[in-house]
């Protein structure tokens, strides 16, 4: 071989070689230049969350059922005494001389003497009027209080009907995702929103003459099921833009305005003496949003991945001027080229299905995190819902429960890369079911020491939720990590779904709801210790990795 041939096998091994490392070299994604060039959490990243933490807030109003749907005390009507109608004394002199006493020593709600077929007055309503010794079930109602559909529909002794309308909104905001994923990933992400905001408000506006509950219940489902995707809309607007450093924060700020919006539910419904006008007063401001699709930007992240090249452009370059930082042209170009369509297949050939049963450790943990899920939505929820019934003061006790979910959102954030993923949710389930049994116990007549520990129980049971989304991901590989995230959250809505019928629990015995939260967060927490810590450890990207998670050095 010549020396000219010799340097020219050398230049195209040279070129082969720079070749073969330009192509292992990895792509510039937006992550690296918001990391190195537009900043991680700017001007522009801050103006986006306060926007979006207005929908955030009003997302919350969906929950309105605690209060609309409430239940209020009754007891049977007497017609012989003068009652036509529902507004009278709940319990005048005369009261148990036609309605008897339950086994507590209050009155029965559901339950009277059978008349005797002469009449008395309101003034003059002797027990011989009634047969003491029969007792019939009551067919109308006085009620103490006038601002709950219970009084408008006459809902008395219909707990598990009147219960229903949490549950049938829960059902909504189920059926409400892929309703929201296809617009989000079809129209976009201000799409989504704007459209999600505008049915919220239009249904609840609508629900507000509500005729009948059957009407009610229907303008309900439907508020839910098209607009309770609010939420989840302006949650990727938040966090999309946000640098891998901050999501975190981020990801905690997002429900911490959730709990603003239900501490401004709980003063709406204070402050009004309609459930009417509490529906109009929270959700009419929501056509406010419909604003947004002229002043809010697209998401760069979704005009990239729609190839829409020239509108990302603008907004990369809007980013970079409202921060005060620049894009090289090199990260513009590379951002704006399109990327090459690849399909990663399992190894082996492996479906979804087939991979879980042949894994052990990956079948053990798809049949455990469903359950956290399950257990925390319950509690979660659950504890918000029966918060009202804690005493007299329920808008205050309701109020104190929601907002303590905001130190508990930010605590997660200090203590989750510290201690580790395993104390901090075992711990958080752990005090929630604590708190949940010693309320249990304690005598009502500790008013203020049974209050302080329901909203412990509430911080620690926030904590999990924070938490529970990064735990429940880093425990499976990238190639089923989607779907069976996917999959412990929907079997998770069982508990949202649930939550809002345990107050009819409390008929049976008023301790059900809250030895059931305890029950269920305690035997969470304990199949916690089941799973690998995975704080400091890569994602796991394929099978192998995910089943040597707690087995191998980091």
């Amino acid at each position: 071989m010549t020396e000219n041939e010799d340097n020219a096998e050398d230049l195209k091994r040279n070129g082969n070689n720079n070749s073969s490392a330009n192509s292992m070299r990895k792509p510039i994604d937006l992550d690296d230049v918001l990391i190195n060039e537009l900043g991680q959490f700017g001007w522009f990243q801050f103006k986006n969350i306060i926007l979006v933490s207005i929908p955030i807030i009003m997302s919350a109003f969906m929950n309105e059922y605690i209060f609309s749907a409430a239940a209020i005390p009754h007891r049977c009507q007497i017609p012989e005494c003068g009652e036509v109608g529902k507004d009278f004394e709940l319990q005048p002199e005369w009261i148990l001389n036609a309605v008897p006493e339950t086994n507590s020593g209050g009155l029965s709600s559901c339950e009277r003497y059978e008349p005797l077929g002469t009449n008395g007055s309101l003034n003059f309503c002797p027990a011989d009027l009634f047969n003491r010794h029969n007792v019939i079930a009551c067919d109308r109602f006085v009620y103490a209080k006038n601002n709950s559909v219970v009084y408008d529909f006459d809902l008395g002794c219909q707990e598990w009907m009147r219960a229903f309308a949490g549950t049938l909104s829960s059902i909504g905001t189920v059926l409400v995702l892929p309703i929201t994923g296809y617009f989000s990933d079809r129209f976009g992400r201000r799409v989504a929103l704007v459209v999600n905001s505008f049915n919220f408000g239009l249904f609840a506006t609508i629900r507000a003459f509500s005729t009948n509950y059957t009407m009610y219940l229907v303008l309900y489902f439907l508020q839910t099921c098209l607009g309770a995707g609010v939420y989840t809309s302006a949650y990727i607007f938040a966090t999309e833009l946000v640098g891998p450093k901050y999501r975190v924060l981020t990801g905690a700020i997002c429900p911490s305005m959730v709990a603003v919006g239900l501490m401004i539910l709980g003063s709406v419904a204070w402050a009004t003496e309609s459930w009417r006008t509490m529906t109009l007063a929270l959700n009419v401001p929501c056509f406010l949003i419909i604003s947004y699709y002229w002043f809010l930007g697209e998401s760069v992240r979704w005009l990239l991945s729609k190839q829409k090249y020239s509108q990302a452009r603008n907004a990369l370059e809007n980013v970079a001027k409202t921060n005060k930082t620049k894009i090289s042209q090199e990260s513009m170009e590379a951002l704006l080229r399109p990327k090459a369509e690849t399909t990663v297949h399992p190894k082996g050939g492996r479906n979804l299905i087939s991979a879980v049963l042949r894994s052990p450790i990956l079948l053990r943990r798809v049949c455990t995190t469903p359950f956290w899920w399950i257990a925390t939505t319950l509690v979660y929820y659950g504890l918000s819902i029966n918060s009202t019934s804690l005493s007299s003061t329920m808008y205050l006790n309701f109020i104190l429960t929601c907002g303590i979910e905001i130190p508990g959102n930010f605590a997660t954030v200090l203590i989750l890369d510290r201690i580790g993923r395993k104390p901090t949710l075992s711990g958080g389930y752990f005090l929630s079911a604590a708190c949940n049994f010693l309320f249990v116990i304690l005598p009502k007549n500790f008013t203020v020491v049974r209050l302080l520990i329901y909203l412990l129980g509430k911080f620690g049971i926030s904590i999990v939720v924070t938490s529970l989304y990064i735990y429940t991901s880093e425990l499976y590989p990238t190639e089923y990590r989607h779907s069976l995230m996917g999959f412990s959250s929907m079997i998770g809505r069982i508990g949202s779904i649930s939550a809002p019928l345990t107050p009819a629990l409390a008929v049976y015995w008023e301790s059900t709801p809250f030895v059931m939260f305890g029950g269920m967060g305690l035997l969470a927490g304990l199949l916690v210790l089941t799973q690998p810590e995975t704080r400091g450890t890569k994602l796991p990207d394929t099978l192998a990795e995910a089943e040597a998670l707690g087995t191998v050095s980091k």
